[in-house]
């Protein structure tokens, strides 16, 4: 890691003398391997090595700092300070803004083991990972033979090194690792087909899902749906799966994040302190959440990460932001700052969940009278401005709080504050798979768009 701090330095030290008022300098290497596998037949593999370093500007000004930002994958020496130079002349062409700058409430000063990776995991073979893939496919082949075939089972394993500093003083790094294993295939009969899948993700590998079981998982999911069949439009209960139900936690971080806060594209803007959910949502952000596929010692400008609240029993705590929005917001920041190596930072989710219940989803099915549990979400339905939600979707129906049928070819619609606020039960299975999270969840009325 000290060639990528001695870059850094460099960065910060020459653009220093170019004239900056202030810089920060950001430095990412990523080793990954990738592979996907359809039958016993190995679709590609790919291996990338990847090294960026993105060096941002600030040069005073009357009212505010002008601002510029590079990028280089050639550290030598004299590039690197070539590209500190031409950040500094850039910046000095750019418009004055008065939000701009470093944070000025305090840098990160502690480095928690988060348990981001394993060092073991470091010297897995691509063999062994095309193996997964199989295990995979031969898994859901193996449960039903109306898996007649797939698009594939892929594996990830992919290893980040990051190196931020700052002229201010701040000057750390961290490694991270995350793996994954996806499985799809294709369930076939009476001349349909349907496809659907099944995931794992995590930080070790030892923590991934057994890669038979996602396979098995993704074939029962794929095998379920054959028969499927629209229903007629109608208002009912619609109850979200994990996997569909972290999309409503998605679109709500894209309504909280401060850009879209400060320039008022979102309808959750100037709403601090209201009560916009259920009693029942509560949603934490927590960057150092341990093993969590979001989490890191510091943000993308050297803050530290930490546990917000966000959703409080349904009343909105805080919003996510950066140093910028903060500041155009009046407000602090979150600790939320995301940023590659070749961006500027953005404020942005780390581990977003809400809060599990404590009722079973197959209670919550049983209470059901009638209703649509949703399986797969289609298109990006979602208007951050005015709060309308349509989506396309497929499913299962509910009938006397069972499962009757497979739907499809449906859309359900609404409008998200509504849905939030008209959550009326909340599962215990919360799911893991990504960097945001929810449990099963029932909105207690939408419209379902069908024949």
């Amino acid at each position: 890691m000290s060639a990528g701090r001695d870059a850094v330095e460099r960065a910060l030290a020459r653009a220093k003398r170019a004239g900056a008022h202030s810089a920060d300098a950001s430095l990412v290497e990523t080793d990954a391997i990738e592979a996907r596998v359809r039958g016993a037949e190995i679709d590609f593999v790919k291996r990338s090595r990847e090294r960026v370093l993105g060096i941002r500007a600030f040069v005073a000004a009357p009212n505010g700092l002008r601002t510029a930002l590079t990028s280089t994958s050639d550290l030598a020496p004299d590039t690197i300070d070539r590209m500190a130079d031409e950040t500094v002349a850039l910046a000095r062409a750019t418009a004055p803004d008065a939000a701009a700058g470093l944070p000025a409430d305090g840098f990160a000063v502690d480095a928690p083991d988060l348990g981001l990776f394993a060092e073991g995991d470091r010297s897995i073979a691509v063999e062994a990972r095309i193996e997964d893939a199989r295990r995979a496919e031969a898994a859901a082949r193996e449960l039903d033979p109306r898996i007649a075939n797939s698009e594939g089972s892929s594996v990830d394993s992919t290893f980040h090194r990051v190196v931020y500093g700052n002229t201010a003083g701040f000057l750390g790094d961290y490694e991270a690792a995350s793996h994954s294993l996806f499985c799809e295939p294709l369930a076939q009969a009476d001349g349909a087909m349907q496809r659907d899948w099944w995931m794992t993700a995590a930080r070790r590998l030892d923590a991934l899902e057994d890669a038979a079981a996602v396979g098995r998982r993704a074939a029962e999911r794929a095998v379920r749906r054959l028969g499927a069949r629209r229903v007629a439009t109608c208002e009912v209960p619609v109850v979200f799966e994990p996997m569909v139900a972290r999309s409503l936690l998605g679109h709500l971080a894209g309504c909280i994040q401060g850009g879209a806060v400060y320039r008022e594209s979102s309808f959750l803007a100037g709403r601090i302190g209201e009560s916009i959910a259920s009693e029942l949502v509560t949603v934490i952000d927590d960057g150092r959440l341990p093993g969590g596929l979001g989490s890191r010692p510091f943000d993308g400008e050297g803050q530290p990460t930490r546990r917000n609240l966000v959703l409080d029993r349904g009343r909105l705590r805080s919003y996510l932001l950066d140093s910028y929005s903060a500041r155009k917001l009046g407000m602090s920041g979150t600790g939320s700052a995301a940023r590659g190596a070749g961006g500027a930072p953005g404020p942005a989710p780390t581990n977003l969940w809400l809060e599990p219940g404590r009722i079973p989803p197959e209670e919550i099915l049983r209470r059901t009278e009638r209703g649509l549990l949703v399986t797969e979400l289609i298109g990006m339905g979602f208007n951050p401005v005015t709060g309308d939600y349509s989506r396309g979707a497929a499913g299962l129906w509910i009938e006397d709080g069972r499962i009757a049928f497979p739907v499809e070819e449906i859309t359900i619609a609404g409008h998200l504050g509504e849905m939030l606020a008209a959550i009326d039960l909340v599962g215990s299975d919360l799911l893991w798979v990504g960097a945001t999270a929810a449990p099963t969840l029932r909105v207690a009325r939408m419209t379902v768009a069908g024949s």
